[in-house]
């Protein structure tokens, strides 16, 4: 076992309980959507406006019981795969005095307790900053904040209720200025992207403006933005964020 198995962690995660409700509660919700819709198709069929009224013609004119355990069995099937899903973007924190994992089914991302400055949860995503503000992590999350708040500190990391740098954000317009060169771009860019919920694509072109030391907040399909203490404007590197982290920092 290395090193890191043996220090005292804790982890955060759903645990057994949200897997029994994910793998148990959703392919019953999908079996009781099927029944209902193999007990509605016969009034469903007589309406002009319903989508995919073909399919629902057809359904109708399928002889019983099959009709029903068919409508059942395509809905548990679907309720495994939402299910399969949940588990794999599912997030586990690890935290010990050393490093956190951040772990999901398609990546094992560790991050040094060392290289990080503050940790908190914003806007659904829990968020490691290092010394300049920037970015070390960014992960989508509804695990309980207290929860969190609690494991890190826990282990002496540099906890904080909210954003420390909040105020520092500002409203991304066309051609603002103060932004590193290439940045306006990146966020034009980056807006038709979420427009057309190209979410891979707006989570790329986040890490392309957090290399040129922008880092990005979003409200109400609006982006907010600040600069880290490595930009780079106008040839000059900007001063790290006023802003206070907590005590003990």
């Amino acid at each position: 076992m290395d090193a890191a198995g043996t220090r005292p962690h804790t982890v955060v995660s759903g645990g057994p309980l949200e897997l029994a409700v994910m793998w148990g509660g959703f392919p019953l919700l999908g079996a009781g959507a099927g029944w209902l819709l193999a007990a509605a198709t016969g009034w469903l069929a007589r309406l002009p406006w319903v989508p995919f009224g073909a399919l629902i013609e057809w359904l109708d004119r399928l002889p019983e019981p099959q009709a029903t355990a068919g409508t059942i069995a395509v809905g548990v099937l679907a309720g495994l795969i939402v299910a399969g899903v949940g588990t794999a973007e599912r997030l586990i924190v690890t935290v010990d005095a050393a490093q956190v994992r951040l772990r999901r089914s398609d990546q094992n991302r560790t991050i040094a307790r060392v290289d990080t400055s503050v940790v908190f949860v914003g806007d659904g995503h829990l968020v490691l900053l290092d010394a300049d503000g920037a970015e070390l992590a960014r992960e989508s999350t509804d695990l309980p904040a207290g929860r969190l708040a609690a494991a890190f500190r826990e282990h002496g990391w540099g906890w904080a209720d909210d954003d420390p740098h909040r105020a520092a954000y500002r409203l991304w317009v066309p051609d603002l200025p103060g932004l590193p060169d290439g940045a306006d771009a990146l966020l034009r860019a980056r807006e038709r992207a979420i427009g057309k919920d190209r979410h891979d694509d707006a989570r790329e072109l986040r890490r392309e403006l957090g290399a040129l030391g922008v880092v990005l907040r979003d409200e109400d399909e609006r982006q907010y933005w600040r600069l880290t203490g490595r930009a780079v404007t106008g040839g000059a590197e900007q001063p790290t964020s006023p802003e206070r982290t907590p005590e003990g920092r």
